[in-house]
């Protein structure tokens, strides 16, 4: 086997489960550790992978910010999922706190048809046109410095009111989420600012993330994955991620079939 192709078939085993040995790659390609350890440097350095201790990993991914107008109509169906299993925390008569988030939309879509008696506070706008419709939710808005996206406020006077609550219960809403590093990440710094606030503020606090987002990162860690209620997901994460959330208590919350 050609060294190209014995570096595209360690690719092709890395993106199909997510790590790889050196070892095992050495037993299976017939060569020497050392080659392997010198095929993994050599993938490294074209940016397609991270080596590790004994092997490598899939590189994470830090996906180009899209505004919220063209992210709303990406991954519908998991984003309902999510908003179907968040619903199911909140309780008659919460407080609810709902940040910029397109999951967060989808939950508000699914509120606004409910009958309970809630207060949502929400610093997005999108969140509070379709809340606006539902006589049974008392809506409050965070107003503020409306941010580069124009879907929602932030900034001192964002910050300044979130401070001043104490939500039964929030949903916030991430770029990336890597449990194994214990962080939640996002792009703005203020938004990030903003997220950390309401975590703070709030009894409950559940991260609202489809599950592709437990392989991206964002720019700036906004909270540790330990301070969280729990992880509203679409889907059931690899068996390692659930290993590592289960150590750092953090709760996976997954839809009802």
């Amino acid at each position: 086997m050609f060294l190209e192709e014995r570096q595209d078939s360690i690719m092709n085993m890395l993106n199909h489960d997510g790590k790889v040995r050196v070892h095992e790659l050495s037993e299976k390609f017939n060569v020497t550790e050392d080659c392997i350890r010198k095929d993994l440097g050599a993938l490294e350095k074209q940016g397609r992978l991270k080596r590790t201790y004994g092997g490598a990993v899939m590189l994470r991914e830090n996906l180009h910010a899209m505004e919220v107008e063209k992210r709303r109509h990406s991954d519908v169906g998991a984003k309902r999922r999510i908003a179907r299993a968040a619903a199911e925390l909140i309780r008659e008569k919460d407080m609810v706190f709902l940040d910029i988030s397109t999951s967060n939309l989808a939950l508000a879509e699914l509120l606004a048809k409910e009958e309970r008696e809630l207060t949502v506070v929400t610093n997005m706008i999108d969140v509070l046109v379709v809340l606006a419709r539902n006589p049974k939710i008392r809506l409050i808005f965070a107003g503020g410095v409306i941010n580069k996206s124009r879907d929602g406020f932030w900034g001192g006077m964002t910050l300044d009111f979130i401070s001043r609550l104490k939500p039964d219960i929030a949903f916030v809403g991430a770029v990336g989420v890597d449990v194994c590093e214990n962080s939640v990440s996002t792009y703005d710094i203020e938004d990030g600012i903003n997220k950390a606030a309401i975590i703070r503020a709030s009894k409950r606090a559940y991260v609202v993330a489809e599950a592709k987002k437990l392989s991206v990162d964002g720019n700036y860690n906004y909270v540790t994955l330990d301070t969280l209620s729990g992880l509203v997901t679409d889907s059931e994460p690899a068996e390692d991620i659930c290993r590592a959330a289960s150590n750092y208590g953090v709760e996976i919350i997954l839809p009802k079939d």
